[in-house]
């Protein structure tokens, strides 16, 4: 019997969301599952994720970015912030109904609800309108209660202690 298709979400202030979802992402091409990541806010080549998943996975994993290599102001976020974000959502929302993804990751779109930058109501109708073949895993901060409501798993990510706090910088293949 077929499970039907789960929702997922790794959220919290600890390090790590996005590399366990690109951990998920592995463990589903493992099984000859093709996976689309789409991410919400980023647009950086740099991420070692990215690079060895293009470089060794990409007949199986996809990776689409919707953001600019650049922080957003929340308070006041740019028109093509606002853009990327929706285009990315109307990305999503179409992989989800296709059925073409075993799972589809939508990376940091919790920030991206935090920020405005996509409106509650559509991220839920993308939700639902899934294909009953396809999981979908959300990551990033400031999961909205309603979408922790709707999940069928949710974990988090505490900042328990980060070497930031000693001074230590960003490493390659540490932060990025």
């Amino acid at each position: 019997m077929t499970s039907p298709s789960l929702l997922m979400v790794l959220t919290g202030n600890g390090k790590g969301k996005t590399t366990s979802a690109f951990g998920q992402a592995l463990r589903v091409a493992g099984h000859g599952k093709r996976v689309l990541i789409v991410q919400f806010m980023k647009g950086s080549e740099t991420y070692g994720e990215l690079l060895a998943v293009r470089k060794h996975l990409g007949d199986l994993i996809t990776v689409e970015q919707y953001g600019r290599h650049q922080f957003v102001d929340k308070a006041d976020p740019a028109r093509v912030d606002i853009d990327l974000a929706r285009e990315g959502l109307k990305r999503a929302r179409q992989a989800l109904a296709s059925g073409d993804f075993a799972l589809v990751v939508l990376d940091e779109l919790n920030v991206a609800l935090d920020f405005k930058l996509v409106e509650w109501n559509e991220v839920e109708e993308a939700l639902r309108s899934r294909s009953s073949s396809t999981d979908v895993l959300v990551t990033g901060r400031y999961a909205p209660r309603e979408l922790v409501q709707a999940a069928d798993l949710v974990s988090e990510i505490l900042d328990i202690k980060h070497h930031y706090s000693q001074g230590v910088q960003a490493r390659e293949g540490v932060e990025f």
